[in-house]
């Protein structure tokens, strides 16, 4: 091996590393190739996949767009029921007050009533008012004479007395009144207030 000329010496482990380049660079040479082959597949997908994709995607977009439609159609719905509801929810309301008015028509057309009968035809139609909200579920609340009560009455004043008893309504002003359990106005009321009792 000394007497060769022209060539260096190389060692075993020098010659393995050759081998593993010159197979490493054979195999990037190669692999360019296959990666542009599978970039190409995946930039252009075969054409029937293509389509099968748009005619998913246009179907999907078709049912959003009616779905949105048929939101649009129930919330104006509702809307459109609430709205009514409210106008005719007055409905037997109004009927029931029907007779009243009507009542109020026949006293005001009498001709020259007496006092007596006067009052008497105001407290018959007086009567049917409070029937017709009785029957409604709306209630007068009791007030003269009652302990006061912040949530039902409203004090108006407060009266240095000894004819009631200390917090218990004096004079009822105002009546309030409650629609069911909820209230729709209270009472205005003026309070005893004695430190006798």
């Amino acid at each position: 091996m000394a007497g060769t000329k022209g060539k260096p010496e190389v060692g075993p482990q020098e010659l393995d590393l050759e081998h593993e380049l010159a197979a490493g660079d054979a195999q990037a040479e190669k692999a360019p190739a296959g990666l542009e082959a599978a970039k190409g597949e995946e930039k252009n997908p075969p054409e029937g996949e293509l389509e099968t994709l748009q005619r998913e995607r246009d179907a999907l977009l078709d049912r959003l767009a009616r779905q949105q439609a048929d939101f649009e159609n129930a919330r104006k719905r509702a809307a459109r029921d609430q709205q009514e509801f409210r106008e005719y929810a007055l409905t037997d309301a109004i009927k029931s007050l029907l007779p009243i008015l009507d009542s109020f028509d026949r006293a005001l057309q009498a001709a020259n009533p007496q006092a007596a009968e006067f009052r008497a035809g105001v407290e018959l139609i007086y009567k049917q008012l409070h029937d017709a909200m009785s029957k409604l579920g709306v209630r007068p609340i009791p007030a003269q004479g009652e302990r006061f009560d912040p949530y039902l009455h409203e004090a108006i004043e407060m009266v240095e007395t000894s004819e009631a008893q200390d917090q218990h309504v004096l004079e009822e002003l105002q009546r309030g009144y409650r629609l069911k359990d909820r209230l729709l106005r209270p009472a205005m009321v003026r309070v005893a207030r004695n430190s006798g009792k």
